[in-house]
């Protein structure tokens, strides 16, 4: 796996290059020149944006739909996925959508199926592709895109351990010396209650943050019945949320975005962390390894805590949010609602968008228009943020995020066929975990 050649100078960026990175993020700023459209973004020598989806579950789904209805000529001609019947169901799926009829060219040559699925799509005459595979395959995959020469969707999280955060960090190095353009899918960035509420917030109108409180508690996500036939890989890959080298822990692949929004607004990295968890649901025989519970407390570099806490138990109190407290009051992030101590509550009441349409909009504007587009960088150190908190849960340590960067323990299995042995499931123990 590609890395950085010294992955120990890696530092937290500074506020001021974080939020001179977010504002490059909406508006496809210069950072690094502009995008090679004319070389890349015609490649089949008409107008036409050709797409290639990598992953063709619920979300690359999605994705694509929300892709070919972007501003344009845009086409999907390539789909793939390890499995054929999830391609056909996605394939099958975006030919029912009406705004999609005549965007669509899959014919059966450019359906690709197995691990190198992935290649064949990208070798297929794609300008654009789409990663959303299980997060452990997205570096591999996002080094595989920009070496061939195609901008990217890649959807979060964008890896599942250190080194995977170091190689799309290596990676997004190169696309900008390419001048390719990489969208991840921390749609909060493109949805307006948001950047107005977090604009409002650095900008002062309630002083300096004191703490923040995250959510992402809910019920739980879907368990799949291991079936007869299967070997163990082609199990954990179709129940691969419950797996951590596909999953991460839903603390990496859910409640990166409550996380993310915490580090958005601070315009900073968590320098330390420390926290608990485990399992009192998650016991069958289809529950992996994953906790079904974690709370942490982050401790930025000024001193400030964001108190961070995500449970899949049904049954129990719900709440997918953020909340922030400052020296003059606070704000409901989640809910474009800030309430000055003394003083009458402003409320977002501008138009609402939907956030997953409009990260495609602004991502393919940018390449069409030439502009340099980068979130692969935020995505990466938002991805380690959530890792250092499982890592943090797990091993029921505190860690600290040069600990958390520099951390060589790989949890990608050492091949990839669906004959070859995955990693073994293992609950991790507070306490006596070795999680870094």
């Amino acid at each position: 796996m590609t890395q950085p050649a010294n992955p120990s100078r890696l530092v937290i960026p500074s506020r001021r290059e974080f939020l001179r990175s977010s504002s490059a993020i909406v508006i496809g700023g210069a950072v690094a020149g502009t995008l090679s459209v004319s070389r890349s973004a015609h490649a089949g020598g008409d107008d036409a944006i050709r797409v290639g989806l990598v992953g063709c579950g619920g979300r690359g789904t999605g994705a694509a739909s929300q892709a070919l209805q972007t501003e344009g000529n845009v086409r999907l001609v390539a789909m793939g996925d390890a499995f054929a019947d999830n391609l056909a169901h996605s394939l099958a799926t975006l030919e029912k959508e009406e705004p999609l009829k005549g965007k669509l060219d899959v014919p059966e040559d450019r359906r690709f199926v197995g691990f190198d699925a992935f290649q064949n799509v990208i070798d297929s005459g794609v300008d654009v592709v789409i990663l959303a595979t299980p997060p452990g395959f997205r570096p591999q995959h996002l080094a595989a895109a920009i070496e061939a020469g195609k901008h990217v969707f890649c959807e979060k999280p964008v890896a599942v351990d250190a080194p995977g955060v170091r190689s799309v960090l290596a990676t997004a190095q190169k696309a900008k010396e390419k001048n390719l353009a990489i969208g991840v899918g921390l749609q909060r960035h493109h949805q307006n209650e948001y950047l107005e509420t977090i604009k409002r917030l650095q900008d002062g109108e309630i002083g300096d943050m004191v703490a923040a409180r995250v959510y992402w508690n809910g019920a739980g996500v879907w368990v799949r019945d291991r079936q007869p036939q299967q070997t163990e890989m082609e199990y954990q890959m179709r129940n691969w949320y419950y797996f951590n080298w596909l999953c991460g822990d839903h603390i990496v692949e859910q409640h990166i975005h409550n996380l993310d929004v915490i580090n958005w607004l601070k315009g900073a990295y968590p320098t330390r962390c420390q926290g608990m968890g485990g399992r009192e649901v998650r016991k069958g025989p289809n529950n992996g390894e994953i906790f079904d519970h974690h709370a942490v407390e982050y401790e930025y570099a000024d001193g400030t805590r964001m108190f961070s806490y995500c449970r899949h138990i049904p049954g129990c109190w719900s709440s997918v949010t953020e909340h922030v407290h400052c020296t003059k009051g606070t704000a409901d992030i989640s809910g474009g609602k800030i309430e000055p101590h003394g003083e009458k509550a402003w409320r977002y009441r501008g138009p609402n968008n939907n956030p997953y349409q409009t990260e495609h909009d602004d991502l393919f504007a940018a390449i069409r228009q030439g502009k340099a587009y980068s979130e692969a960088e935020l995505g990466a150190y938002s991805t380690l943020t959530s890792i250092m908190g499982r890592m943090a849960t797990y091993s029921g340590k505190m860690i600290t995020w040069e600990q958390a960067l520099n951390s060589e323990l790989s949890l990608a299995p050492k091949e990839f066929s669906f004959e070859a042995t995955p990693p073994v499931p293992s609950v991790a123990v507070p306490g006596q975990t070795q999680a870094v």
